[in-house]
């Protein structure tokens, strides 16, 4: 009996697309001798693929049932390798209804098993739950499946961390290993993507803040980078440096490249560029630290034009750049100054200056982006270019004891390395950072599909929507420095001209004047308002209260609540408010001492955020 009619009719209602990708004919994986079809002593099928069982020859059905049974947690299930179905329609059977919700995502490379469940099995109950497929290809699509399945959980539980649970079926991720282990790494980079955000602002939140308010004067003083949207028009390609082993091989090139693109360097790739005698025509600074700000030392100025966030080591705004432009905040408070004075356009930020540096040259305004040292990867076990400041720190410091592969070595081994594909086919180290760094560039890349991607050296970690190319790809091109520069030019002349005429600059200085008032203002009332109310819950914490009392106490909390709420400079102050994950867990068995703790808790961090900034202000 065949299933195939009922099931193609919810594939077509829920599932639009689906059906015409399954049934294109775009070649076999598997060949037909490779499929064989058993039926079980249960009575329901059971399938071999080149003579493996993938399901229980005895009982699949009851199999499935135990493989659902078994999973844990709370986020979204994944089935890698779905073979007839079993184990993922009893994960949705169990997980998927409307009182647990767990979306549902398949991951299967042959399409033609997929089908032939299709064919021999009812699987109309289970194609209505939240299902997401993830069928063949090079299986990048599951970080976007994994960002959808976000999207189904109940809005109620969205904003807590929802990590996946996985169901293997053994017998298909060991008859492709490598395809499956490849999933794999991409699931566990989204599932530690938040821990990596939490990270980084524990690390750097309050250094980014002290930046900031050295930095405000720069938000008045320097223009957007919106203003140089369209440089890049009428194809006219960027080329840009970032900074991994590979950019070695682009030297012999550089001064070609140069002639034909319009070039854009990271903060550590200036120097190769220096050494080289060649100048970038931007370079883009992201980092808050001291250490980052060296990779300019004796590399600044000339015609390279420098491209920072407000929040940059403050030193770096004053180096010696004859243009300076700045890109949208990342943060609060200097999304609160920008949005009241002058806005400068928002650039993606991946968490690597190397992601800034491409939404940059994208947002330049071409169709063409050419990437050397991009490598996300440890390529011949090197972790930059030869004579980055890395190496040049390292070799300095390098003695008998303390030699400089010690350095490298704890380098390569801190990031929790791995193995994956690379981009010629092969295998190359890699770690959860820069595989993170992989996937916001994958993810770009599908959002902007109108911008055609080319990477010189195809050494580093495979990147889906990164296209080969040869050196002799870039040379093809035709030279037009003499265009790039008239362009270049007649931009920075023009924002000379309407950014830095008299009138304006009079107008911007009053509005900055303006948002650092109402900034001061507004902190010193959420410091006021949180003050009042971590001494209110502090009080009552000391004394038993009536119902009377705690109902006066509540409405009295709640108004500070309100106060804080209503103040447009909240999000300034509750930027460094710690993680709710840190905070201690509660074991009050009373309602209303537990909500009391939780808000002298709330209240005497966001005071104490409100006076660290108002500290910054002098």
């Amino acid at each position: 009996m065949s299933f195939w009619d009922s099931n193609s009719k919810i594939l077509r209602r829920h599932y639009p697309g689906l059906i015409e990708e399954l049934t294109a004919d775009d070649g076999c994986a598997l060949l037909p001798e490779d499929i064989k079809i058993e039926t079980s002593p249960s009575g329901d099928p059971s399938l071999c693929i080149k003579g493996i069982h993938v399901h229980s020859p005895r009982d699949p059905l009851r199999e499935g049932q135990r493989l659902a049974q078994a999973v844990t947690g709370t986020g979204p299930v994944v089935i890698l390798g779905f073979g007839l179905g079993y184990a993922a329609q009893a994960a949705a059977l169990i997980y998927a209804g409307a009182e647990l919700g767990r979306p549902v995502i398949i991951v299967e490379k042959y399409k033609e098993l997929l089908l032939k469940a299709l064919e021999l099995r009812d699987m109309a109950d289970f194609l209505s739950k939240k299902i997401i497929f993830v069928i063949g290809g090079t299986g990048e699509g599951i970080s976007n499946a994994l960002a959808a399945a976000n999207e189904l959980i109940p809005e109620n539980e969205r904003d807590e961390k929802k990590a996946p649970s996985v169901i293997r079926n053994r017998a298909l991720t060991g008859l492709d290993e490598e395809w499956y282990a490849a999933i794999e790494d991409r699931i566990r980079t989204w599932t530690m993507k938040d821990d990596v955000n939490t990270a980084t602002f524990k690390r750097f939140g309050k250094r980014w803040v002290r930046n900031l308010f050295h930095n405000m004067g720069a938000i008045r003083d320097f223009p957007g980078i919106s203003r140089l949207a369209g440089l890049a028009a009428a194809g006219v390609p960027v080329f840009l440096a970032a900074a991994g082993p590979s950019l070695d091989k682009a030297a012999p090139l550089l001064r070609d490249i140069h002639s034909r693109c319009i070039v854009v360097a990271v903060d550590t790739s200036l120097r190769f560029f220096t050494k080289n005698g060649v100048q970038p025509d931007f370079v883009l600074v992201v980092d808050p630290q001291f250490w980052n700000s060296r990779h300019l030392d004796r590399c600044a100025g000339g015609r390279t034009a420098l491209v920072a966030e407000s929040a940059v080591y403050p030193p770096v705004l004053k180096l010696p750049f004859k243009n300076k432009f700045l890109c949208g905040s990342l943060f609060p408070l200097g999304s609160f100054i920008e949005n009241q004075v002058d806005p400068k356009g928002m650039l993606g930020a991946g968490g690597s200056v190397a992601t800034t540096a491409w939404d940059f040259a994208r947002s330049l305004g071409g169709n063409e982006i050419w990437i050397a040292g991009l490598d996300l990867a440890f390529t011949d076990l090197k972790t930059h270019f030869r004579g980055a400041l890395f190496e040049d720190r390292c070799n300095a410091g390098s003695s008998r004891i303390s030699p400089a592969e010690k350095w490298v070595v704890r380098s390569l081994r801190d990031g929790f390395p791995f193995k994956a594909r690379s981009g010629s086919g092969g295998q190359v180290l890699t770690d959860r950072r820069l595989s993170l760094y992989a996937a916001w560039f994958e993810n770009r890349f599908r959002m902007h599909e109108d911008v055609r991607n080319y990477r010189l050296c195809q050494d580093g970690l495979a990147i889906a929507g990164l296209r080969t190319a040869k050196a002799e790809d870039i040379l093809a091109l035709p030279e037009r420095r003499a265009e790039i520069d008239k362009r270049i030019t007649a931009a920075f002349s023009r924002i000379e001209n309407d950014f830095y005429c008299e009138e304006e600059t009079r107008k911007r200085t009053q509005r900055y004047e303006n948002a650092v008032s109402v900034l001061k203002r507004g902190l010193e009332g959420i410091k006021s308002a949180a003050s009042k109310g971590a001494a209110i819950a502090e009080q009552a914490l000391k004394r038993k209260s009536s119902p009377e009392q705690q109902n006066k106490i509540l409405k009295e909390l709640d108004d500070v609540t309100r106060r804080i709420a209503g103040s447009e400079v909240k999000d300034v102050a509750g930027f460094l408010f710690p993680p709710v994950e840190n905070e201690p867990a509660e074991s009050d068995s009373d309602p209303f001492r537990a909500y009391l703790k939780s808000s002298l808790r709330l209240f005497s961090s966001l005071a104490e955020a409100a006076e660290f900034n108002l500290e910054r202000m002098g």
